[in-house]
């Protein structure tokens, strides 16, 4: 059946594309007024350009600002595509492509939390676009969107549980130039095995798994033979020194680590964060874990994204575009406050509120200003806790023991 039979529908569906190509407008004219400098863009195009002048890629340091490279050789080699373009005309295909994508990964969220309605993608992408992380994504030019909607992609083709031939290529492929993503393959592993041990039937997500480790090793081998002294520098040295990416305390990383660097006042909270992130890793992949064998996929993947998040050493702002599936999960699902909430908290660009810069006032916060920039992983944290409490109900089963469940929440 057609829009056609729906005489309302053909005109909110309009209506709404207009009202977010009107916001988009207003995005991009907003970003060009702020004079952005879509920094981290111009790290990649560098990165490029290394790879095809056959450079010393760890050794680059790029921009004003002397940033170094800090993703795996595979990224490098997709990236020497960003050299083609002259910049002011990569700077405009990067704005316009983040703002597709920006579609899509909300298409692809209302997907994961079952609403069909055409004309919301349009309502929430005109909305999204202004919250704090996709606002610094666009800003600085960055691949959050790209890596999270291929991510989001992959989890979406078939049913809890199911399988198909390109599952875990999403995963595996954006965990090969981000790191982060691997989390995800770690849960559908983990999902699987307590399949198996509950007695039920833990092979599609083990599939998926192996899916996802097959393309990640395929796309890192092949970056070995493209790259062998970049990716032997890489994997033995580069990938231990989180140092590298920024500092620990800077109000921008809203990872468990940047919370407790401020809290303790110290650059390297050390044996607490190595804790504190073995106990947050155990618990976020228990309730992901719980979730994904009682049919609740959305929930299951967002707590896994929002565990990640949390467990790497170093989480910007702009890394939490998840926000967008995480609101339409809770308000989908009658949690409209917690929504509403979480909502005000990646609107209100709070971490930025408190001092910052070079002279890494971070470690020297107040009481006040420490809770302002710590608001996104306590906003993960309540989100783990509600969804915990969410999924505690009894499970679906078909038969004896747990087999894979197809049926949506």
């Amino acid at each position: 059946m057609t829009l056609a039979a729906f005489p309302g529908a053909r005109r909110r569906v309009p209506v709404a594309a207009g009202a977010c190509l009107v916001s988009f407008t207003a995005f991009w004219l907003a970003q060009r007024a702020a004079h952005v400098s879509m920094i981290d863009l111009m790290v990649y195009r560098a990165e490029g350009a290394t790879v095809r002048a056959g450079g010393d890629l760890y050794a680059l340091r790029a921009t004003a600002a002397h940033l170094p490279t800090t993703y795996p050789p595979f990224a490098a080699l997709l990236f020497t595509a960003l050299t083609l373009p002259g910049t002011l005309v990569l700077r405009t295909l990067a704005t316009a492509g983040n703002l597709v994508l920006l579609l899509v990964f909300v298409r692809l969220s209302l997907r994961l939390t079952g609403h069909r309605r055409v004309e919301t993608v349009w309502w929430v992408a005109a909305v999204a676009v202004w919250c704090e992380p996709v606002w610094t994504s666009l800003r600085y030019g960055q691949v959050n969107l790209l890596l999270a909607t291929v991510v989001l992609w992959d989890l979406t083709r078939r049913p809890v549980g199911g399988h198909g031939r390109w599952a875990g290529a999403g995963l595996g492929l954006a965990a090969a130039v981000k790191l982060t993503p691997a989390l995800f393959a770690v849960f559908l592993l983990t999902t699987g095995i307590v399949a198996r041990l509950r007695g039920g039937d833990g092979e599609p997500w083990l599939r998926h798994a192996r899916g996802a480790a097959v393309a990640f090793a395929g796309a890192t081998l092949l970056a070995a033979a493209a790259l062998p002294y970049d990716s032997w520098r890489f994997w033995t040295d580069t990938v231990f020194r989180s140092d590298r990416v920024g500092h620990a305390e800077d109000t921008a990383n809203q990872a468990l680590r940047g919370v407790l660097a401020r809290l303790l006042h110290t650059p390297d909270p050390g044996a607490v964060w190595t804790a504190g992130v073995a106990v947050m890793a155990a618990v976020g992949l228990a309730v992901a874990v719980t979730a994904e064998l009682r049919g609740m996929r959305a929930w299951a993947v967002c707590c896994c994204a929002v565990t990640a998040l949390l467990v790497s050493p170093v989480s910007w702002t702009h890394h939490w575009v998840w926000c967008v599936p995480l609101v339409l999960l809770l308000w989908t699902r009658g949690h409209r406050a917690a929504a509403l909430g979480t909502a005000l908290v990646f609107c209100s660009y709070a971490p930025w509120w408190v001092p910052h810069g070079p002279a890494r006032p971070e470690l020297h916060q107040s009481g006040a200003q420490m809770t302002l920039s710590a608001l996104y992983p306590a906003a993960a944290a309540l989100f783990l806790a509600l969804a915990r409490t969410s999924t505690s109900l009894p499970e679906r089963r078909q038969g004896p023991g747990i087999r894979q469940a197809v049926t949506k929440e």
